[in-house]
């Protein structure tokens, strides 16, 4: 009996295969207009590096477009919609180019959405928070359970569900990871930790003190087994939330000065407001003393 290959390393096309509610049948590689091409609605990847697109868009206005996108004809008959390949897309747009190599695919709305998400998944220069995302867009949308998705992706079990569990992290880690701050190393021991407030102070030490992962593990280990107390920042903090900072920002108008407006997460808190002299003092004092009248 052969030996059933891991998907890793057989290529999207044995991927796709794979995938038993998707069925596409390859159409062959055509000239299409660029501007008949609606992108994704379904693309995993949000953010797209304008400087790579203008050099990509430069590479191409100079030698083409040399791998073709993969598109599927609308059913109304007005063009196509991508299947994958939007940096291509927007780059030749860039470049100005009437027409774009593309394979037509048939796909239904489900097999688009599998093969968008795997094609981006297997790209190297995905964020783990992208990965993150794609891999929960599987989970929902395509119905999969984790096990077939670590099949489908050809990842290990574990690899798909430590990469979900980003998605449980505080959003300023999340933003972390996106921008490079952290890497899915530090991440992972971060994630060794469940309070909220826990994870955002060893995020902060993270930053502030350059930390390894391998350091990171070791403060997350030490605070498990309770060898050091979790620090008085890790604790909840006075903090100014955004609902309140349109009422911060009017007392200032209304004092003519620079309130400071604390509130804590169970409701309580002070408002401070400062003076630069027994004369702003007075002032101060005058405009409440208006008030009582």
């Amino acid at each position: 009996m052969a030996k059933k290959q891991s998907g890793l390393g057989r290529g999207l096309g044995a991927l796709i295969e794979d995938a038993k509610p998707t069925k596409e049948v390859l159409k062959g590689v055509d000239e299409i207009a660029v501007s008949a091409i609606k992108p994704n609605p379904y693309q995993p990847r949000t953010v797209f590096n304008q400087e790579a697109l203008e050099e990509l868009a430069a590479s191409i206005a100079q030698i083409g477009v040399i791998q073709p996108i993969t598109v599927r004809a609308l059913q109304d008959g007005t063009g196509y919609e991508l299947i994958s390949g939007e940096r291509r897309w927007r780059a030749s747009k860039m470049a100005g180019l009437e027409t774009i190599p593309a394979y037509v695919r048939e796909a239904n709305t489900q097999g688009m959405l599998e093969m968008a998400i795997i094609e981006n998944i297997q790209r190297e220069d995905l964020d783990p928070m992208e990965v993150a995302i794609s891999f929960q867009q599987l989970l929902d949308e395509c119905q999969l359970t984790q096990e077939s998705l670590s099949e489908r992706v050809g990842k290990k079990r574990a690899t798909v569900t430590n990469y979900l569990r980003l998605l449980k992290l505080p959003p300023e880690i999340q933003i972390g990871i996106r921008e490079k701050k952290l890497s899915m190393g530090h991440a992972k021991a971060i994630m060794g930790i469940d309070d909220e407030p826990t994870q955002l102070m060893i995020f902060e030490q993270v930053l502030k003190y350059d930390f390894s992962v391998r350091k990171t593990e070791d403060i997350v280990r030490q605070l498990k087994e309770g060898h050091i107390e979790k620090p008085a920042v890790a604790t909840k903090k006075a903090k100014t939330p955004v609902e309140y900072e349109s009422l911060k920002a009017h007392l200032g108008r209304f004092f003519n000065a620079k309130v400071d407006l604390k509130v804590q997460e169970e409701g309580q808190g002070k408002i401070v407001i400062p003076f630069v002299s027994s004369e702003d003092l007075e002032r101060i004092i005058a405009i409440f003393d208006q008030l009582e009248k």
